[in-house]
């Protein structure tokens, strides 16, 4: 299974129409996003070609290839024009003898993280910057970055997770980090 994961669109139809490009060139299996899909939030500008609508209706059309977690831009509204579930809290992922918890990182994150194992994986987005960090009793933090709007000069990017392999990428497909499992 290979796995495409993206986070933070935050509503930008420009950076969408590029994310499911990459996903089609990746030929991933699974779409999965880590929240905040439709609004910018009061924080950030508003995105190239901020565009919620047209970000819903390309999103819809793949309803059946995303999986997501709800970030803390995501409502019971988007719920309502959205059609796959997009507000679960966390999942838990299974890549070889790692589990990985995903989430959107305003809840859970490595100041406050979830009860993991020395090994574990905790992946999220929110902070808009790229992450592969070491941190607590031998867990990895990592972070795709934003697709949207990313910060401190990172790349409009996300990452692949196969079994083996996690790459970190930047919407032309050029990678840019690489991390065996």
């Amino acid at each position: 299974m290979k796995f495409m994961i993206a986070s933070d669109i935050h509503g930008s139809s420009f950076y969408c129409k590029e994310m499911l490009a990459a996903f089609d060139r990746e030929h991933a299996d699974k779409l999965l996003l880590l929240g905040d899909l439709l609004y910018h939030g009061p924080r950030n500008d508003l995105p190239k070609e901020y565009a919620p609508k047209t970000v819903i209706a390309l999103l819809n059309e793949r309803k059946n290839q995303i999986l997501c977690v709800r970030g803390n831009c995501d409502t019971e509204v988007d719920q309502m024009v959205l059609e796959f579930p997009i507000l679960a809290d966390y999942c838990i992922l299974y890549v070889g003898n790692r589990m990985i918890f995903v989430t959107h990182g305003h809840r859970f994150n490595k100041e406050t993280p979830p009860p993991l194992q020395p090994g574990d994986i905790l992946l999220h987005g929110h902070t808009h910057i790229p992450a592969w960090e070491p941190f607590g009793d031998d867990q990895l933090y990592l972070n795709p970055g934003s697709i949207s709007i990313p910060k401190e000069g990172s790349a409009h990017g996300y990452i692949t997770l196969t079994e083996n392999k996690i790459l970190w990428k930047g919407l032309n497909g050029a990678a840019y980090h690489t991390l065996m499992l």
